[in-house]
């Protein structure tokens, strides 16, 4: 089938992009799903900053590449257990469930999982988008900037349909990623205390994820103001700049900045026996 999508053609042009255009919205040509896939309508699409990361080449991948990997949609057809109609996010790391990076909890990438994605390919090699007749690669098994994607049924998590899509969108990357940090190795217990260093869609996710916990002090620490206040709105306990907070100390400090000063904070912040989590790219 025909689709459109933000197609990257390549990477580490210029700033301003505005001028550079690194990406062109295509025509692209999208193979049916096969065995274990799905085709999904794409209904809304977060944009996270590893894209960027893609587009400035600090994450290499192969190019022609189409964008896009923190996504919400409705299955098409397919073949899965999951019927058509249901809504779907789609989430940035597949799991095989069967490597040994898969039998830690949540710790460790799924192998091949990884290396589907450093490939720009489906879990089983394949590449489903092509345009011209030359193959468009696969951004981490999602390429939601677009209509339409095929995608593994391994990379697909089902939602109840009042789930707006908009908000399932986000369950795909900045709440899998912070909430994850907190949920997988944080683990905070009551009494404690979670500093979350870098109040983005990420950050503001592990403050969340945190706060859901019983008797578990949140602090969010950043240097903007705005992001400050809107931590306060959702419900932290405390909001400093990174000057305010330097006598603070916390049991489980996540970073979600992705900045050296950043990271240095958040060691700073950890208490003896504490844990600095750091998830920021």
């Amino acid at each position: 089938m025909r689709i459109r999508g933000a197609v990257l053609e390549s990477i580490g042009a210029p700033r301003p992009y505005t001028r550079s255009r690194p990406l062109t919205v295509s025509e692209l040509d999208l193979a049916e799903p096969g065995p274990g896939e799905l085709l999904v309508r794409i209904e809304a699409a977060g944009l996270c900053h590893s894209d960027l990361s893609v587009v400035d080449g600090n994450r290499v991948r192969p190019v022609p590449m189409l964008l896009g990997h923190e996504a919400a949609g409705v299955v098409e057809s397919g073949d899965s257990d999951l019927p058509v109609g249901q809504r779907v996010v789609m989430t940035f790391l597949p799991r095989c469930g069967q490597c040994a990076a898969c039998a830690t909890d949540g710790l460790t990438p799924c192998a091949p999982g990884s290396a589907a994605n450093s490939a720009g390919t489906l879990m089983n090699g394949d590449i489903r988008l092509s345009r011209d007749g030359k193959p468009v690669f696969h951004h981490l098994g999602v390429s939601g900037f677009a209509t339409h994607a095929v995608v593994d049924r391994r990379s697909v998590v089902p939602v109840p349909a009042d789930v707006p899509a908009t908000v399932a969108s986000l369950l795909g990357c900045a709440v899998l990623t912070g909430g994850g940090a907190v949920l997988n190795v944080g683990k905070p217990q009551p009494g404690d205390t979670v500093i979350v260093v870098g109040l983005g869609g990420v950050g503001m996710a592990a403050a969340l994820t945190a706060l859901a916990h019983d008797d578990v002090r949140v602090i969010g620490v950043d240097q903007l103001s705005d992001k400050l206040d809107r931590a306060r709105a959702l419900g932290v306990h405390e909001a400093y700049t990174p000057d305010e907070a330097a006598d603070l100390k916390a049991t489980v400090v996540i970073e979600a900045a992705g900045h050296p000063a950043a990271l240095e904070t958040a060691i700073a912040l950890t208490g003896a026996g504490g844990r600095t989590i750091t998830v920021g790219l």
